[in-house]
């Protein structure tokens, strides 16, 4: 990889997330990868340093998180934070212990030694965020203690290794001056440039497609979202026309969507498509489904089948198809990994896995490194259209999962006219590039209602809005009255079958964004 990287190594801590954010605030590039990641992974994006996360681990434990400790002779500078630290200073040969005073919460820190490269330009005495339970209580050969707390041992370095570590987390806002000390590291002892833009990030990936792929052929399936419409164009760039997308009409697509996203993608952007009516196809094999996983599992296996189909006669026009475009993004990856090996499935991800071991294609996946509102960035700057870069995430499964109960055409047809007065009354009122997501649920709930002094028996929609940053966490939306006003009587006015509206003011965790 051509840009300057900073690797980050995840021990499962739930901060991880902000340090890659923290660093790419500073214009440059950070990946995170989980801890079990080969070292060849590593070394493949030739860091300018490596970070260590905080995880909620003991080293002693049983099950703790492991890396490969060859990471710690790499020639990059490291920076260890709280987990890190112990993970260093254990594995080096010194000795971490349980914390006689456990620290949670903000606490202070006295710098031992000013003249440190990490904490350059900061106080003597700085206020931090500690989460740990054990400390580090003999260091290993060669380090020394640079920073204190009241309780515990808050900083060490070893100068003639490269490798620094904190007990604190300076990558959350409760540690005012922990950007200072992250852009120390990454500026002042990684070297870094700061020049990571979109315009870089476009030109050195189009290369790369470029001369990846050569004269083969590419097909991507195209669902008309944010992701994957950016990545087809990214393709697009590079080869032109040795890139075909295929879009699937799954039968649980929003409203009129099969045909305004043909017009946006074909019509707007020059795209190939080769656009696939399969709804009743579908439709048909989530007769009688009512388990959310088993829906996900039959609609990601229909569209391996069709989509199959699609690229073998794509392949018998062209001479052969050798790669497939996938707009898989790095909370996609995440959520789809473990730092303790295989993770309990929360849900099925068809967008990471399965399609290519089927189809024996080359995967090329040219936003896995990235998060949503980086990938905005850069179809902007490829003149992407905002009614494209600006649409809200959905769900690959489409509306079966916020369809809660068997899938019909005509469950289909409520839950799309419900969700296109939710989107039409939020962007009316100027909230939809405000929210992460709004949508609409059909619940299974049937309730009596009264319209017209005639008593109705119907359905209840829930609607959903909810603020995030990258989908992995998540709060809800408190949207205004007025405008949940007028959503619920529109729904209940116009939409026949549906007589009650309640509002989902649940957030992630402990809930999920989805419904199903």
């Amino acid at each position: 990889m051509d840009t300057q990287t900073i690797v980050i190594l995840d021990f499962g801590s739930q901060y991880t997330q902000l340090i890659a954010r923290r660093i790419r605030e500073l214009n440059v590039f950070s990946v995170v990868l989980p801890c079990t990641a080969p070292l060849a992974e590593i070394e493949a994006y030739k860091p300018l340093g490596v970070i260590l996360s905080g995880g909620p681990s003991s080293v002693y434990d049983a099950d703790a998180p492991k890396a490969d400790l060859h990471i710690l002779d790499l020639p990059a500078p490291m920076l260890g934070i709280c987990y890190g630290l112990h993970f260093i200073v254990h594995h080096l040969g010194g000795k971490v212990r349980t914390a006689p005073k456990r620290e949670y919460g903000h606490a202070e820190v006295t710098i031992e030694d000013t003249s440190s490269a990490l904490f350059a330009g900061m106080p003597p005495t700085i206020q931090v965020w500690m989460s740990h339970g054990d400390e580090a209580l003999e260091l290993p050969q060669g380090f020394r203690c640079t920073a204190i707390t009241s309780n515990a041992l808050a900083g060490i370095a070893n100068e003639e290794r490269r490798i620094w570590a904190v007990q604190f987390h300076p990558e959350v806002h409760h540690t005012p001056l922990g950007a200072q000390l992250i852009r120390n590291f990454v500026f002042n002892i990684c070297g870094a440039a700061g020049d990571w833009t979109p315009a870089h990030f476009i030109e050195t990936t189009v290369a790369n497609i470029r001369a990846k792929v050569g004269k083969g052929h590419v097909i991507c399936g195209l669902s008309g979202g944010v992701d994957s419409s950016v990545a087809a164009m990214l393709v697009h760039k590079a080869i032109g026309p040795q890139l075909t997308c295929i879009f699937v009409n799954n039968g649980v697509l929003r409203k009129n969507e099969f045909i305004s996203v043909q017009k946006n993608l074909r019509d707007k952007l020059g795209l190939n498509i080769v656009a696939v009516d399969a709804s009743e196809r579908f439709l048909s094999k989530l007769a009688g489904v009512t388990d959310p996983e088993t829906k996900r599992k039959i609609i990601g296996g229909e569209f391996i089948a069709v989509f199959d189909d699609e690229a073998a006669r794509i392949a018998e026009q062209t001479g052969g198809v050798e790669w497939l475009v996938q707009g898989t993004l790095y909370p996609d990856v995440i959520e789809s990994s473990s730092v303790k090996g295989p993770s309990q499935t929360i849900k099925s991800h068809h967008n990471v896995g399965g399609l290519p071991e089927l189809m024996k294609l080359k995967l090329i996946e040219p936003l896995r490194d990235l998060f949503k509102d980086e990938v905005r960035r850069i179809g902007r700057d490829m003149g992407m259209p905002e009614d494209v870069l600006g649409r809200q995430p959905f769900p690959g499964p489409g509306l079966a999962v916020r369809i809660l109960g068997e899938v019909t055409p005509e469950r289909v047809a409520l839950l799309q006219e419900a969700d296109e007065i939710v989107v039409t009354e939020i962007k009316a009122a100027g909230l939809y590039n405000k929210i992460w997501q709004s949508f609409a649920v059909l619940l299974p709930v049937m309730s009596v209602g009264v319209m017209g002094d005639q008593r109705t028996y119907a359905y209840t929609a829930a609607v959903r809005a909810v603020h995030s940053e990258d989908g992995m966490t998540a709060d809800w939306a408190p949207l205004p009255h007025e405008v949940l006003k007028r959503i619920s009587s529109r729904i209940v006015n116009e939409v026949r079958g549906i007589n009650r509206v309640v509002y989902d003011i649940t957030s992630k965790p402990p809930g999920t964004i989805e419904w199903e």
